[in-house]
């Protein structure tokens, strides 16, 4: 209560003109408030009052009272405004520096997003093709594969896709981990040496580690492998197998073919795209599954081993097979 009149009597001294330079500071952080509201009202009666008891006597005095009112309106409006006019612009000031922050860092963004252009290679049969990858990442391509790459890794993660078959070699950078994504599955490394065999043709897709460490990320399981270590995985049954394999990765990069019970149908399908024939089934059932390793061997010598152990037979006319029982 004592406040509120010590309120009202700076507003009074400020309309007669009889206040003080720290009268006036307070007025000013005062007219904001919305308490004084009522009090500027209390205020306006009573000067009324005052005015209606004090009836001038002249027309000259009436219009020297108009005079003061106007003036008292004048500077509590100017007040108000001047007041609202700072909050304003202090407002949009700080505003307007959130926007061009925001949007700077979203063109920013937007610049290097436009700014990435997408490479890609690809093999054709029979060709195994070498690629240094922006990150330094060496990656060696099969037969029949391909990759498609940015040509500046930015972001949290250093992502290509494959399809096909391609041996890593990748730069370590634990800040920004290496994924190779397949239509089966994706990889997720650090920095490792290891074999991505995905053909979206083939029944049996793996990957193979040589060292170091891997995440294979599939549609409903994850599972981790280390050096000498494979997983197969059946793309018809959803089947897989995680096993220990001590012997050199990736023996194609040499000319060589490794089978390990693998489906005949996905073995004509290698040698297809290894030695560009085209390979045919008679009527039957063939559900062989083939193992054996190659060492820079013909067709016909590949074609003649897998007759051998399996019992299915050849017929060769150009670079066309027919393998029949």
């Amino acid at each position: 209560m004592e406040n509120t009149k010590k309120n009202k009597n700076l507003y009074r001294r400020y309309v007669d003109d009889l206040y003080t330079t720290e009268d006036a500071r307070q007025l000013l952080d005062s007219l904001p408030n919305s308490d004084d509201h009522e009090i500027l009202n209390e205020l306006s009666s009573d000067i009324w009052e005052e005015a209606a008891t004090q009836q001038p006597l002249t027309d000259l005095e009436r219009e020297h009272y108009k005079r003061e009112a106007r003036q008292l309106l004048k500077r509590i409006e100017h007040k108000k405004r001047t007041w609202f006019r700072r909050i304003a612009v202090v407002a949009v000031s700080t505003a307007a520096i959130v926007c061009l922050a925001l949007g700077g860092m979203h063109y920013l963004k937007h610049l290097n997003e436009r700014q990435i252009i997408y490479m890609e290679a690809a093999t054709s049969y029979g060709e195994r093709k070498q690629i240094l990858l922006p990150d330094g990442t060496q990656l060696t391509l099969n037969s029949c594969s391909h990759v498609r790459y940015p040509n500046n890794f930015i972001g949290e993660e250093r992502k290509i896709e494959l399809e096909g078959e391609g041996y890593f070699q990748v730069h370590r950078n634990e800040k920004q981990p290496f994924i190779v994504s397949t239509r089966r599955f994706d990889v997720r490394v650090l920095g490792t040496c290891f074999d991505i065999k995905s053909y979206s043709s083939d029944e049996v897709v793996s990957v193979e580690v040589e060292s170091g460490k891997v995440q294979v990320d599939l549609p409903e399981a994850m599972m981790r492998l280390k050096g000498k270590e494979q997983v197969l995985i059946n793309t018809i049954s959803g089947e897989y197998s995680k096993r220990r394999e001590d012997r050199p990765v990736a023996i194609w990069k040499k000319g060589g073919l490794r089978f390990n019970s693998t489906p005949i149908r996905d073995v004509a399908k290698e040698l297809e795209r290894v030695y560009n024939c085209r390979i045919t089934f008679a009527d039957g059932q063939f559900n062989n599954l083939i193992s054996g390793e190659h060492d820079n061997k013909s067709l016909e010598a590949v074609l003649q081993s897998i007759e051998y152990t399996s019992g299915i037979r050849y017929k060769k006319e150009g670079n066309r097979i027919l393998l029949h029982k």
